[in-house]
């Protein structure tokens, strides 16, 4: 009688999205606070994928854990396994037939605040059986990986597999507040550096936006500097000086006056993607084209 050697065991995604984890966030402790989890429960994850390979997978270094020669060699094969998983969660996505349930959407944070609330309120008005969740970020998150169903962008996305269309172009516009402009000269292309102007802190935009128009400025140009592009803007309101907007974003508001007409200005592009299969959702369809339409007005 002959003995059988032992199927081995398959580990399952868990185990796995814990690993590639591990292995992304170079910490126990790091990769826990990304997956939402306990240490301890992720220290047990690993284990049991070890125990299950039969190999250790990270050893302890001054700088944190890193890869051994069998973690290394499951990385690969464990990142085909995240690809597709994602893509069969992106499957089911698109076939859901049903409106009821979720979109995620993210968009800038100025998008966010300024432009969508209203035209969220009138999708809500008509489809309450759809659920919104908003990422408000200014950074491109990856619909791939399924951070957002839906992303509105100024930049056009260059992921072949995406549905893009671009929906308008936003004018932008030099306001100020009319309290700001009380008792001062009026601005005018020979004064303005004389004026106070909100711009930003870390992020080189603006000032690279000046330097390719001809002025030569530095981060000192701006009186008050903020990355956080609602604070900016509420600083504008405020009276705090001069700054750059959207034109629908600054006409809601009587009391900002448009200034330095004369100087031409780029306009925003506004592009709506999704993934391609997400469109053969209904709930995602309807929100899809309700964001083109309202976007586009």
């Amino acid at each position: 009688m002959h003995n059988k050697t032992a199927a081995p065991t398959s580990p399952d995604w868990d185990l796995i999205r814990a690993f590639l984890a591990v292995v992304d966030a170079g910490s126990l402790t790091a990769a826990a606070g990304a997956l939402a989890t306990s240490q301890p429960t992720l220290s047990r994850q690993i284990a049991q994928l070890e125990q299950q390979t039969g190999a250790a997978l990270f050893e302890r270094t001054t700088r944190g854990l890193s890869l051994t020669e069998a973690g290394d060699a499951l990385v690969e094969p464990a990142r085909r396994m995240q690809a597709a998983a994602q893509a069969l969660a992106l499957a089911a996505a698109g076939r859901a037939q049903t409106l009821a349930g979720t979109v995620r959407l993210t968009a800038s944070e100025m998008m966010s605040a300024h432009v969508l609330p209203p035209i969220l309120v009138q999708l809500r008005a008509a489809h309450p059986e759809i659920e919104i969740e908003l990422v408000a970020s200014n950074r491109v998150d990856n619909l791939l990986a399924r951070e957002a169903d839906i992303a509105i962008r100024m930049v056009r996305p260059d992921q072949g597999s995406l549905v893009t269309r671009h929906v308008a172009d936003y004018p932008i516009g030099f306001y100020a507040h009319a309290d700001y402009l009380k008792g001062r000269a009026p601005v005018t292309p020979d004064n303005f550096a004389e004026h106070d102007w909100v711009g930003l802190d870390q992020s080189p935009q603006l000032i690279d936006g000046f330097r390719s128009a001809g002025f030569n400025i530095d981060r000192h140009f701006f009186a008050f500097r903020c990355d956080n592009n609602i604070v900016g803007w509420e600083a504008v309101r405020a009276g705090m000086g001069i700054g750059i907007t959207m034109q629908r974003v600054a006409e809601r508001d009587p009391q900002l006056v448009r200034l330095l007409q004369e100087f031409p200005l780029p306009s925003l592009p506004v592009w709506l993607t999704a993934h391609r299969e997400l469109r053969g959702s209904p709930r995602m369809r309807i929100v899809f084209d309700a964001l083109a339409e309202a976007l586009g007005d």
